[in-house]
């Protein structure tokens, strides 16, 4: 990794005669002193018995949450259709995960196969979708000519919603499986390629002309100079895709049927489940809300400094 050091200037030596071979004492520190002349108190030390983080980091949350029951209630209160309550909900949740992972018949299964039939889906789709953008994103970032070659097909393509590839690939590929992986893959390449081609086209130029004056070769300036700097935004990327995945997936079982988190809530609605349903957006909110931190937290951890290694 090429950087620049900055070094301070070479302090002038002292000639060892005149260097006093005493110890050096240490000086004593003033304390701050007011307009008056008197001396100013000492700042207080933090109080062992400080709660105020539970204020500022508990209780909002808990508030929140308490509120969202609140409103629920009244509207379970207020409806006339069966809306079911926080309570009957939560029963109906202790029933459901008291064995997530049964079996009767390929469209009776418990939560726990339909989530991970979802995550499958959404790991291969996302996986092709890795191989194929974050190295696209890499050479759109790298050469102007494929830049302006790709740039209006991205503009075009980018803003269709997922779920209209979705017929495609079911032309395709004749089969709702793929045709899912592929909507997954269609939907996650974008935020990949766009954000290592932005990092690529970010790297400061000074790295690229010490590139050239060295004369590394386009193997040598990707592992040691582009890699490096761009792991922030392809991470990024990664993180922003992942987040689009898990979001199309639902609505693609809806569509295609089979074993899937997605059509598990369809199949409750068609059994007015409603129970079921919210434990279903209750699920599909956690597992969400999982890979997300489990990704924000790679994508701090790799900061510059330890990649440049």
């Amino acid at each position: 990794m090429v950087s620049a050091v900055f070094h301070s200037p070479l302090e002038t030596r002292v000639p060892s005669a005149s260097v006093s071979r005493s110890p050096v004492q240490p000086a004593a520190v003033a304390a701050p002193v007011t307009q008056d002349g008197a001396a100013a108190p000492a700042p207080a030390a933090p109080s062992p018995h400080d709660f105020s983080w539970i204020w500022l980091r508990v209780l909002p949350p808990v508030m929140g949450f308490a509120l969202l029951v609140l409103i629920w209630e009244l509207v379970a209160l207020k409806s006339t259709t069966g809306f079911p309550s926080p309570g009957a909900v939560w029963q109906q949740a202790l029933t459901v995960f008291s064995d997530p992972f049964y079996s009767k018949g390929p469209n009776d299964q418990g939560v726990g196969w339909n989530v991970l039939s979802s995550l499958q889906r959404v790991a291969l789709g996302f996986g092709l979708a890795a191989v194929v953008g974050i190295p696209a994103g890499f050479a759109i970032g790298r050469f102007g000519f494929l830049a302006r070659m790709f740039n209006p097909l991205i503009s075009l393509l980018r803003p269709v919603s997922p779920l209209a590839w979705l017929p495609i690939g079911l032309l395709v590929f004749k089969g709702a499986n793929p045709a899912a992986i592929w909507t997954i893959f269609i939907c996650s390449i974008w935020p990949m390629i766009i954000n290592t081609a932005v990092g690529v086209q970010r790297v400061p130029s000074d790295y690229m002309n010490v590139a050239r004056v060295l004369d590394l070769s386009e193997w040598k300036i990707l592992t040691r100079i582009l890699f490096p700097a761009v792991l922030p935004y392809m991470l990024t990327g990664v993180r922003l895709a992942v987040g689009t995945a898990w979001l199309v997936i639902v609505a693609a079982e809806m569509l295609t049927g089979g074993v899937g988190i997605g059509f598990w809530v369809w199949d409750e609605w068609n059994n007015l489940n409603v129970a079921n349903i919210i434990i279903a957006i209750f699920v599909i909110g956690i597992v969400g809300l999982v890979l997300e931190f489990a990704l924000i937290r790679i994508a701090t951890a790799f900061t510059f400094e330890e990649v440049k290694s």
